[in-house]
């Protein structure tokens, strides 16, 4: 039986499928452990393969390799180093469960399956027993893995059947309140149980999901004894001695984490980065029209990548103001990147001029309008074709519910950075920005977005002298009704007592209804986790309220 214990939690940045890489970061942080005189290092759930695994997860061919790398990983663990604590899919009896395992003495030790399903329940895993604990070094650990720890039963299981301290790996995607309702169950946890508890959480972006990571241990006294960084990969060596029959541990690391836009610039940045290096992408374009949503948009790209991976276009039409040139010059030159510029009238004038037989008679309208977005479009995909890079939507929340936007053109793109975010975040967002320098990015400090373009009125520029309020409420008025209506589920009774009027709620809802369709073909984008994402049917005859 030991007296001392050092507990390396491992906080990777695994790629979804890249089951050797993934195994290549462990093994790098448990070279780093072992340098730290850690007796064992704790990864996150699913680190050998990344997740969500989708239908992977099921498939023989990839459990196969998965099985056949976490063996030879095993292995390893025969030169005396640190044993590791895993998370990987495994079969067992036929069926695929979430499992950890720990790999000691050149082999798997001990495997335990995650018992709790989560709330939003997939077929992929099977659920196990309720697990025992493992007994590591003359140490009994209470193993929980992802929603394990949503409920008391298994840690009080495990703390009636003798465990001295809980282990919990984790994959929590990022959401602004995720850190506290995260630390708060986990307080939950060990105020049942009087056992300090460590949590090791997964970061990086996958797709939509970001990671962010702020792996964190408690004490029995529930006082936090040591938080990693958030967004960045980060190895915290947290050591513990026995005092009677409970455990201690000496205060570690306390990296604050960040919060408010910070922590959605964060996520911003650590998604797009991923997606664009995980994906290998070399660069990224965008359209940079003047506006405020392209602004952010090629500030959060040059942040997460830098300015020589990001080339912003100027696009103009006939109806392009010179005011607009003006901004998109000032953001590129704010952001050291270099603009270019690529006149469309040639290619709108041969739209015309196809289309003029069929036409012919019929006043000019939406159809007119909407080449240009689409001509846009192909541009910039040929750009992408051509230089290998990916194509970034400006695309908001506010306009992608509302169906302020033209199919064909600003979704035919591959990554809509700002899809989570309302139309009034972004103004905020980019308040913030022009007044702090987040941690770890490559923009520079200072300005990033001007003033005039944050405060200038929001216009798409299809049409002279119009702005977006000539099609929509303003924007403080349609988000609010946007967020009442698809983040917070409330009736008309509960958002007409917020002041709107029954004629603009019911012209938002119907807005909502009939771009159902336009949004099913959007790209994906960072989910923030700033609200719900709701599908409706593209069919839809439930278009008024009252």
């Amino acid at each position: 039986m030991t007296d001392r214990i050092a507990i390396a939690l491992a906080q990777i940045n695994p790629t979804v499928g890249a089951i050797a890489a993934n195994i290549g970061r462990i093994r790098a942080a448990r070279a780093e452990a072992a340098a730290r005189s850690s007796d064992l290092v704790v990864c996150p759930q699913l680190s050998v393969t990344g997740c969500p695994l989708g239908d992977l997860a099921t498939s023989s061919f990839f459990l196969d390799a998965v099985e056949a790398a976490v063996r030879e990983f095993a292995a390893e663990t025969s030169d005396g180093g640190p044993a590791v604590l895993l998370g990987a899919p495994w079969r067992s009896d036929g069926k695929v469960h979430d499992a950890a395992l720990l790999l000691e003495a050149g082999a798997i030790a001990t495997v335990r399956f995650r018992h709790v399903a989560p709330a939003e329940r997939t077929a992929s895993y099977s659920v196990g027993p309720v697990p025992g604990p493992l007994n590591f070094r003359g140490v009994r650990f209470g193993v929980l893995v992802g929603d394990d720890i949503s409920t008391p039963d298994v840690a009080e299981a495990l703390s009636e059947c003798g465990a001295e301290l809980l282990v919990h790996l984790s994959a929590v995607p990022f959401a602004p309140d995720t850190l506290d309702r995260r630390v708060g169950v986990a307080v939950a946890r060990v105020t049942e149980t009087g056992l300090p508890l460590l949590t090791v959480n997964l970061i990086g972006g996958q797709d939509d999901l970001v990671f962010d990571g702020s792996s964190f241990a408690l004490g029995a006294d529930r006082a936090l004894k040591a938080h990693a960084p958030a967004f960045r990969e980060a190895l915290l060596v947290t050591r513990w001695e026995r005092g009677g029959e409970s455990w201690t541990a000496r205060e570690g690391e306390l990296a604050p984490p960040p919060s408010g836009n910070e922590a959605v610039w964060q996520a911003l940045t650590s998604g797009l980065r991923d997606y664009v290096n995980k994906n290998g992408f070399a660069t990224v374009v965008l359209g940079l029209s003047g506006g405020l949503d392209s602004a952010v948009a090629a500030a959060v790209a040059v942040d997460a990548l830098g300015p020589d991976r990001v080339r912003p276009v100027f696009l103009p039409s006939p109806v392009t103001t010179r005011q607009s040139l003006q901004d998109a010059h000032e953001v590129a030159e704010l952001l050291g990147c270099t603009l270019e510029k690529i006149v469309i009238d040639p290619a709108l004038k041969a739209f015309e001029t196809m289309l003029a037989p069929l036409v012919a008679g019929r006043d000019p309208d939406v159809t007119e309008e909407n080449v240009q977005p689409r001509v846009r479009a192909v541009t910039l995909l040929q750009l992408s074709n051509k230089f290998g890079a990916l194509v970034l939507s400006s695309l908001n929340r506010s306009d992608l519910y509302a169906g302020f936007f033209t199919l064909s053109g600003d979704v035919s793109n591959g990554f809509a950075i700002l899809r989570d975010l309302y139309k009034t975040d972004i103004v905020a967002l980019a308040q913030w920005r022009n007044g702090a320098l987040p941690e770890g990015v490559h923009g520079p400090a200072g300005r990033v977005v001007p003033e005039y373009v944050i405060n200038r009125p929001p216009c798409a520029e299809l049409k002279p002298d119009r702005t977006d309020v000539d099609n929509l409420p303003p924007y403080d008025i349609l988000d609010d009704i946007l967020r009442c209506l698809i983040d917070q589920d409330l009736g008309t009774a509960a958002i007409l007592e917020r002041g709107h009027d029954l004629i603009t709620l019911e012209r938002v809802w119907r807005m909502v209804v009939r771009a159902e369709y336009k949004r099913r073909q959007a790209p994906p984008g960072v989910s923030l986790g700033l609200g719900k994402a709701k599908r409706f049917p593209i069919t839809n005859g439930f278009a008024a309220l009252s």
